[in-house]
């Protein structure tokens, strides 16, 4: 049986920086939020190119920041099965230890894209804009969810 969410982010300690991760084919959206876990914040769109450099700037981007614990949006499709964008957000978060050995909890981001394009438009964000941007938008949408959540069971 598949540890939860809730399982899983026991293993990030009751506080310090969490990243929240989108990732995509081509590009990683990466948010981080503060050490009290209050508010998630977009980083950066990372371009992909390899495994090793990609955990190599996550790294250098999470030891920045004090980066104590990973949240990885999980992309279920909407009948809650997993496909092939699952699969690989799953495969790089099993690879990632060798580079950054931090704990890493699975957020179940289905519309998270979705959501932060409505926004982006509602903000009357340009097309170029939104297409640099809405990786690390989604990635802090994800982070948010995520530590709304933690904050709701320490309650």
């Amino acid at each position: 049986m598949a540890e939860t969410f809730e399982q899983q982010a026991a293993a990030f300690g009751a506080a310090g920086a969490l990243f929240g991760l989108d990732i995509g084919e081509k590009t990683i959206g990466v948010a981080v939020c503060d050490p009290g876990r209050m508010v998630a914040t977009p980083v950066e769109t990372i371009r992909r190119k390899k495994f090793t450099s990609d955990a190599e700037r996550l790294k250098e981007l999470a030891e920045a920041r004090g980066v104590v614990g990973l949240v990885i949006g999980l992309p279920r499709n909407m009948d809650g099965t997993e496909g092939p964008s699952a699969q690989r957000a799953r495969a790089f978060a099993r690879n990632l230890p060798r580079i950054l050995p931090l704990p890493v909890a699975f957020w179940d981001e289905r519309l998270s894209t979705a959501a932060m394009e409505r926004d982006l438009i509602a903000l009357d964000t340009s097309r170029a804009k939104r297409a640099e941007k809405i990786d690390e938008a989604a990635a802090a949408f994800i982070l948010q969810g995520a530590i709304d959540r933690i904050r709701g069971l320490a309650t």
